[in-house]
């Protein structure tokens, strides 16, 4: 018997990866819709198809996975409701997102030396850890925020969110979405949280957009209280504020995690899925990528990659935002 997948073509390599079994069709996001799914098992997908009862409730779909980090783009209690299996690929696109995050750093303070500079990371988690471990190896001070990780491991690792503010020259985001719970980060980085900056900090979203209130934030760089601003994840994606893209040091389209290492791994790991939840045996034609180096050097992160080219092409086609993502030149990450 065949399983029909439903799946966005802009994930790479599933026709080498997914077995005989599977009825593959690869339709654009937009395309991604309760007709296309009527006779659908699954759906391999990405953040930009919402898949909640108004896409899965007259589909056979017995599971939805993600080849991305985040899964708010999915109607979970829904899923768990309907015994739909939800699977994403927490990590795939780590290094690629610390590769971005230091080059940023790097370019912006490029007369400064690391030991100068105090970096605080807003979650750390799979991303976190990375951009963590490559700050240390790289000399820069480092600060952490992850209430989540200090209420489990106790609090002499981490700081909170208002040291941060006070005591960094960078603060980069790496939560995900939440606008529940007792910690949501949904507008983390508010007028309040701006109130407190001691530093005229670059700030670095490459997170998620509404993780930064984009209003406030202007405000800030209005009253002087920002300096740089890196941002890659946008409130209102593929919308995104146009006066905040001409204010930006750093523009870029949500690639921050787009190379060819992270792509290979979320898709391994979507197909992986798939083939746990069908039974099917999961023989991968394409090796999966090893996981982050320990350390790295100046010269990998900057030789592999460079947000002024995708900041100059996001400036010059700000409508394109999902073209230029979606056809993104993947990139290697350091150490390939």
């Amino acid at each position: 018997m065949m399983i029909n997948v439903i799946a966005d073509r802009n994930i790479p390599y599933l026709n080498e990866l997914l077995p005989p079994e599977v009825s593959l069709t690869t339709l654009p996001p937009e395309a991604i819709d309760a007709e296309a799914m009527a006779l659908a098992d699954a759906l391999i997908t990405r953040t930009r198809t919402r898949c909640d009862a108004t896409l899965l409730g007259n589909s056979p779909c017995r599971l939805v996975a993600t080849a991305t980090i985040g899964t708010d783009h999915i109607d979970i209690p829904y899923c768990r409701d309907r015994g739909i299996a939800v699977a994403s690929a927490p990590g795939c696109n780590a290094p690629a997102v610390a590769q971005y995050v230091w080059s940023v750093v790097m370019r912006t303070f490029a007369h400064r030396k690391p030991s100068s500079l105090t970096v605080g990371i807003v979650g750390v988690g799979n991303v976190g850890r990375i951009v963590e471990q490559w700050g240390r190896s790289l000399g820069y001070n480092i600060l952490l925020c992850d209430p989540l990780r200090a209420e489990a491991e106790g609090t002499d690792r981490f700081v909170d969110l208002d040291t941060i503010a006070r005591e960094c020259d960078v603060i980069t985001f790496h939560t995900p979405l939440t606008r529940t719970g007792a910690h949501p980060t949904y507008h983390l980085a508010d007028a309040r949280f701006f109130s407190l900056l001691a530093r005229r900090p670059l700030i670095i979203n490459s997170a998620r957009g509404p993780v930064i209130d984009t209003t406030a934030l202007l405000d800030a760089l209005d009253n002087g209280l920002v300096g740089p601003t890196a941002i890659d994840c946008w409130e209102g994606e593929p919308n995104i504020n146009p006066e905040l893209l001409s204010r930006a040091t750093y523009a870029t389209p949500h690639i921050a995690g787009y190379s060819i290492q992270g792509k290979t791994r979320a898709s391994i790991m979507a197909v992986q899925a798939l083939c746990d939840t069908f039974g099917l045996t999961f023989a991968p034609t394409i090796p999966l990528p090893p996981p982050a180096p320990a350390t790295v050097t100046p010269g990998e992160i900057l030789s592999t990659y460079d947000p002024a080219i995708d900041t100059e092409n996001l400036r010059a086609n700000p409508g394109n935002f999902e073209q230029l993502r979606n056809n993104y030149p993947l990139r290697p990450e350091p150490g390939y």
